[in-house]
């Protein structure tokens, strides 16, 4: 097993790190109406994805799943020929209809409309072109994505010419600043249903599900190269702000606004929080409010949290990509649609900490609809892309892409570099060779993370016993429950005690099901395991005894918001950091920060998944 990037020691604090919340103003937008689970419109296609014509002349048939089509027909598609047919055949992905033609505007209906300052109208313009099959880049340049805290004077200067070259294109113009920008708000507000799939009333969500990290990675790999051809530089590459180095946690300089007034920079996004500008330190787990803490303890709690994101709770292929989801699956579908470790974590927090808190909507980076206005988004989210890759490069067994041809054959359009609508597909984009980019890393210790495991507890620092007769099991709570306060449970495990040959076989998970919240609001809480702390202390993110958080950034204008989603949380390392191993139960607790009061949870429990 390769160790390349595996921690091998822990960096710890010297002291127990005290962290003081301020609270800080929030404004609460109340629920809508809730969307139904699942709608049964049902279309048949048997079509190979990579041979779909796109042209959308495929004949309705009556209200047929396709997977049950298949298996009901008995003597003509029998088990044993079933193996034989094409995997699309028997797959259910998400497949994006015609973005140009079949794309519905989120404005009509949306509560506060006037208090935004952003336009929730995010259709792509049509100029009548046919989609085309992707094809990979036949170049022999390797575009290398450089660090955004220190780039050369010359990538600096062809970056802003870029981004300039960009915003100075009609707003029509499907590769303008405008329209780059929308094609998130389309993508991740509701532009687009499930038309293709036979399900027109249900709306395609990127986010929140394992379909998260390939659609931003096609999403980038675009944008870079029409960046690249509007100042005619096939080597043009994009910046990424390396927020998991002490280096990079500040907002890179290159994004602030210009000293002297007379000049602009094309970088600059005026909505942005100011109390978060350098020298302010990034807070990778940020649920609302500011922590009074000094810098040493930040990048410390900063540095855990990157670890829990791509070690601990990336356990395996679901718990870091997010659940599968399928055609069919709406947004409170009650399947295995889940959260994956770093969309939770610290995408959702750097989009928070940077968005606009004067305003209602926290544009730009607060809210899904709005993002893609601050180019810091495309940095931030290369710096995603690129936790992608050093997950993979950790070398840990589990640590692989999703094979299930839902996931493989799940496709996105876009227009290209050449303005050419093309449809592209999850299992083009795995190999980053293949699409001609990659990461620029000076060495190994621009990884400090890697040693950031959290420091294992020492006994003497915690309370003898939990004092946790009073608490409730899952078999006793009354499911669902709301998280209008914090909720304590002990959760019966599978095994204790477990030998290390049992540990590399399968992780033990802690599973929170059924997480139902209103899509429209900032929501997190926190999840804490065995907190035998002393009285008076409190838990930290530095602390062995957190778990993770989970958190939503808010979808903002789409109707119908409320939604479903699941979390994962690995246990065993937690476990043995708070000398608890050996324990019966585990004693959970989830601390709401923020918009939780009609935030419901369904299931609590833990399981072991083979690896």
């Amino acid at each position: 097993m390769s160790s390349s990037l595996f921690p091998t020691t822990t960096t710890a604090l010297t002291s127990k790190p005290t962290i003081k919340f301020i609270n800080t103003p929030f404004i609460p937008q109340r629920a809508i109406n809730t969307r139904t689970n699942r709608t049964h419109g049902f279309r048949v296609s048997c079509n190979v994805a990579p041979d779909d014509d796109h042209n959308h002349n495929k004949p309705i048939l009556p209200n047929i799943d396709r997977r049950n089509l298949l298996l009901g027909l008995g003597g003509l598609y029998t088990t044993a020929n079933l193996t034989s047919l094409p995997p699309a055949a028997l797959a259910d992905p998400i497949t994006t209809p015609d973005i140009t033609s079949i794309c519905k505007e989120a404005d009509s209906g949306i509560k506060d409309l006037e208090k935004a300052v952003r336009t929730r109208k995010c259709c792509p313009p049509n100029i009548k072109k046919t989609i085309k099959p992707f094809v990979f880049p036949n170049e022999k340049t390797v575009r290398m994505r450089w660090r955004a805290h220190n780039g050369s004077k010359e990538q600096v200067e062809k970056y802003k010419k870029a981004i300039q070259a960009m915003r100075d294109l009609p707003d029509d113009h499907p590769h303008s600043f405008i329209q780059q920008a929308k094609i998130h708000c389309a993508y991740c507000n509701g532009g687009y249903t499930q038309v293709d799939s036979g399900f027109p009333d249900i709306d395609i969500q990127i986010h929140n599900s394992w379909l998260f990290f390939p659609y931003h990675r096609w999403y980038l790999y675009f944008y870079e190269r029409i960046l690249g051809k509007l100042i005619n530089d096939p080597t043009f590459a994009l910046p990424y702000w390396n927020w998991d180095n002490p280096a990079g946690m500040t907002i890179p300089d290159i994004f602030l606004e210009e000293k002297e007034k007379s000049k602009s920079n094309p970088l600059f996004d005026i909505y942005r929080d100011a109390r978060h500008l350098p020298p302010k330190l990034v807070d990778l787990d940020f649920g609302g409010g500011e922590r009074d803490t000094t810098n040493e303890i930040q990048i410390a709690c900063n540095l855990s949290t990157v670890y829990r994101d791509l070690v601990r709770n990336g356990a395996d292929t679901k718990s870091f990509f997010g659940g599968e989801y399928v055609a069919g699956d709406a947004p409170v579908a009650n399947g295995d649609k889940s959260v994956g470790s770093v969309e939770a974590g610290c995408h959702i927090a750097v989009h928070r900490w940077v968005g606009d808190s004067t305003q209602a909507n926290f544009e730009d980076m607060g809210n899904l609809y709005s993002s893609g206005y601050d180019p810091l988004f495309y940095a931030h989210h290369s710096n995603v892309d690129r936790m992608w890759k050093l997950w993979k490069d950790l070398g840990i067994p589990g640590h692989t892409e999703p094979t299930d041809p839902d996931w493989l054959n799940a496709s996105y359009v876009f227009y290209d570099e050449n303005q050419d609508l093309v449809r592209v597909y999850n299992k083009d984009c795995i190999k980053m060779d293949a699409l001609k980019y990659n990461y620029y890393e000076e060495s190994k210790s621009v990884f400090p993370w890697r040693k950031s495991r959290p420091a294992k507890r020492s006994k003497n620092s915690q309370a003898t016993s939990n004092s946790t007769e009073d608490v409730k099991t899952t078999e006793q709570l009354k499911f669902p429950v709301t998280l209008d306060g914090v909720l304590k449970v002990r959760v019966k495990r599978s095994a204790v005690n477990r030998t290390d040959e049992e540990k590399a076989k399968a992780n033990e998970i802690l599973l929170i099901n059924g997480i139902k919240f209103d899509g429209e609001k900032y929501v997190k809480f926190d999840v804490f395991v065995n907190d035998k702390l002393k009285e008076g202390e409190v838990p930290t993110p530095c602390d062995p005894e957190y778990a993770g958080g989970f958190a939503q950034i808010p979808h903002t204008g789409m109707k119908k918001m409320l939604m479903s989603s699941a979390a994962r949380f690995g246990l065993a390392e937690l476990l043995e950091d708070t000398n608890t191993e050996g324990e019966e139960y585990a004693v959970v607790t989830l601390v709401p920060r923020i918009g939780c009061e009609d935030l419901t949870i369904s299931d609590i429990k833990i399981e072991l998944v083979p690896i």
